[in-house]
């Protein structure tokens, strides 16, 4: 007997770098009717600019949306997306379209909230005896192996991460607690 369940899956397309905002837009207005959700993960991190610090959203994938689809990807939303300005084309290759797995799928689902905002927030840290980092809880939770540099000063962490046999690195913000 097959469960009623369908599994999610996750599809990564490349689109203009700080053009994914206007893509998701485009596409929602020239496709209302497509039940699909373009997921863009991004980060909070507080900048300095002129004396005064603000919260900035900045993505955690730059160029990159990623694209929830209720079981197989079929070619006419394939299509809708590659005919949407800003497209450049899906991950590993157009013309072999298939979800992401594996590590590279735990690597986004750790950015991507099921329930709908995609945004990491600052995560809460506090520091050992030997003065390393450890994280209470955010979005640093489970990535500790992959810090490979921390600011105190401005309250980030560098995190390395890999995505389809690519490795970069980001920040990510976080705020000291005392220890409880």
């Amino acid at each position: 007997m097959l469960s009623s369940l369908q599994i999610m899956e996750y599809y990564a397309l490349q689109v203009r770098t700080r053009g994914e905002d206007k893509f998701i837009r485009l596409f929602k207005s020239n496709h209302p009717d497509e039940a699909t959700r373009l997921v863009f993960p991004q980060r909070r991190m507080s900048v300095r600019r002129m004396g005064k610090f603000r919260d900035e959203l900045t993505p955690v994938f730059p160029g990159y949306l990623f694209i929830e689809v209720d079981g197989e990807m079929r070619p006419p939303l394939q299509w809708a997306l590659r005919r949407t300005a800003g497209f450049f084309r899906f991950l590993r290759s157009n013309q072999d379209v298939a979800p992401l797995s594996g590590a590279d799928l735990r690597t986004v689902l750790h950015f991507v909230n099921p329930a709908g905002s995609s945004i990491a927030e600052k995560s809460k840290v506090y520091f050992n005896d030997d003065d390393r980092i450890v994280v209470a809880e955010g979005p640093l939770k489970g990535l500790e192996g992959s810090i490979v540099k921390v600011d105190k000063r401005k309250g980030r962490a560098k995190v390395k991460l890999d995505l389809y046999d690519d490795s970069f690195a980001i920040d990510l913000a976080f705020e000291v607690i005392s220890r409880s």
